[in-house]
């Protein structure tokens, strides 16, 4: 009876450790200590948007002619860039299974989620959209300084495969008629996904946040918390 009331307790440990992690990753602050403050002469600040799902985050960069010019190489792929109707162009890493075969809830199957559970190789997602909502709950309002948001975008860049100079389309896939996905670097699990990529890359863009934080709604609390 000893031996099975010791392994009830594991899963509750477990359970205990987890909600531990994820609530010190929140909460403990990394950077650990407050940079100085920008001088005078720092160039202005860039707003950008964090998209929230339930499971999934994503980052929205403004379309202006110089970031248009910037990111033409996606044009070649379907992402409409230069449309003058496309406000914000959208990022997002993620395992491949999961990302590519779960387009809804509803096509949800067991092998990419076990392989986001285990680990999985990864993709870029991007997308264009016209006017978005900054008032959305889904929609967290961030300011980047100039200097920081040239760092975010290079971040965002390394993080697409290339072959030859080129990015790598997977196929023609998408989930609508102007988005694709997007060969990319590194591997995905549930530990270390979608959301810890974006906070490495806003981390890179000068923001301060809890230092692990696997969910979007402990991204966007330790967001809160020190910006």
């Amino acid at each position: 009876m000893r031996g099975l009331k010791l392994t009830a307790r594991w899963p509750i440990r477990a359970v205990a450790l987890l909600l531990l992690l994820v609530a010190g990753g929140a909460f403990i602050p990394r950077p650990l200590l407050v940079a100085a403050e920008a001088s005078p002469e720092a160039t202005a600040s860039q707003r950008i948007l964090l998209l929230s799902g339930p499971i999934h985050t994503d980052i929205a960069i403004p379309l202006d002619d110089r970031l248009r010019a910037s990111f033409s190489f996606l044009e070649d792929a379907g992402i409409p860039v230069s449309d003058p109707a496309a406000q914000w162009l959208i990022f997002g890493w993620g395992g491949r299974s999961f990302y590519l075969e779960t387009p809804t809830w509803a096509d949800l199957k067991p092998m990419p989620v076990l392989r986001a559970l285990t680990i999985d190789g990864s993709v870029m997602h991007v997308d264009v959209a016209g006017g978005i909502s900054e008032t959305h709950p889904a929609v967290t309002v961030l300011n980047v300084d100039g200097g920081r948001f040239e760092q975010l975008l290079g971040f965002i860049n390394d993080s697409f495969i290339r072959e030859n100079g080129a990015v790598v389309p997977v196929g023609d896939r998408g989930y609508g008629d102007y988005d694709r996905f997007f060969e990319a670097r590194g591997y995905f699990n549930a530990l270390f996904g979608c959301n810890t990529w974006t906070a490495a890359a806003l981390r890179t863009g000068g923001l301060r946040m809890g230092f692990w934080n696997p969910l979007p709604q402990t991204l966007v609390l330790s967001l809160g918390l020190y910006n």
